[in-house]
């Protein structure tokens, strides 16, 4: 059920808009769009567009006047691991987004308020609408405030195959290896369970729209049980 509110979302991301438009925009899915016919009414695919791109500005600035000393590959992988869908999709979680998010009948009886494909779109789709509304300085604080925190941890996630292998190297343990032990929902909103063993013993298990989303976090909440 759509349940759209935009002094809701306003007061989420303390951000008032000058024009609720682009608000609404940002949280109109396209299935939503093609669903109520109505002419001139846009989803928020362009406002994801341009939201990518300042996004990408805005993390780029940030990476380089705070860690001064690194070098382009690794500055080039921390915002990877930064604007990964893993990472803009829990922050629109954080918001609230998936409650406010407008979706057809279809979508939402799918899962669509909670798929992570969706939520990473609407935090860049956002992005947009206020740098449209406001300009450059709003959009560094929304990305600042709801983002470019705990960057530490949202790189555990995003390497934490790696760093699961070579804690267990230190260790002096064996094999890490991965298993798929379900697939599930229609193969259009497909998602994937797999387990993280080391020497066959199954450490944790993760769940994504992937394979390798799934794998990478099993790995995680590995890494986090064994720094419990």
């Amino acid at each position: 059920m759509n349940k759209f509110d935009a002094s809701m979302i306003e007061k989420n991301i303390n951000y008032e808009f000058y024009d609720k438009s682009l608000l609404k925009q940002a949280m109109s899915h396209s299935s939503y769009v093609n669903e109520i016919k109505i002419k001139g009414y846009r989803s928020y695919e362009r406002l994801e567009f341009l939201g990518d791109a300042v996004l990408e500005l805005i993390s780029s600035e940030y990476l380089y006047e705070h860690y001064g000393d690194m070098p382009e590959g690794k500055l080039t992988k921390l915002r990877a691991s930064i604007v990964c869908e893993f990472t803009l999709s829990s922050v629109s979680k954080q918001l609230g987004y998936g409650d406010f998010v407008l979706l057809s009948k279809g979508e939402e009886l799918t899962g669509g308020r909670n798929r992570n494909s969706i939520l990473c779109d609407l935090f860049e789709s956002v992005l947009g609408a206020i740098y449209l509304d406001g300009g450059m300085e709003p959009a560094k604080k929304y990305v600042h405030t709801f983002l470019m925190t705990d960057i530490e941890s949202k790189q555990l996630f995003y390497d934490a195959k790696t760093t699961l292998q070579e804690m267990v190297q230190k260790d002096g343990k064996g094999v890490v290896t991965y298993k798929l032990l379900e697939e599930k929902g229609p193969d259009h909103n497909k998602s994937f369970v797999c387990g993280v063993l080391v020497d066959g013993v199954q450490l944790a298990i993760g769940e994504g729209t992937s394979k390798k989303n799934a794998e990478q976090m099993a790995a995680y909440q590995a890494i986090l049980k064994q720094k419990q």
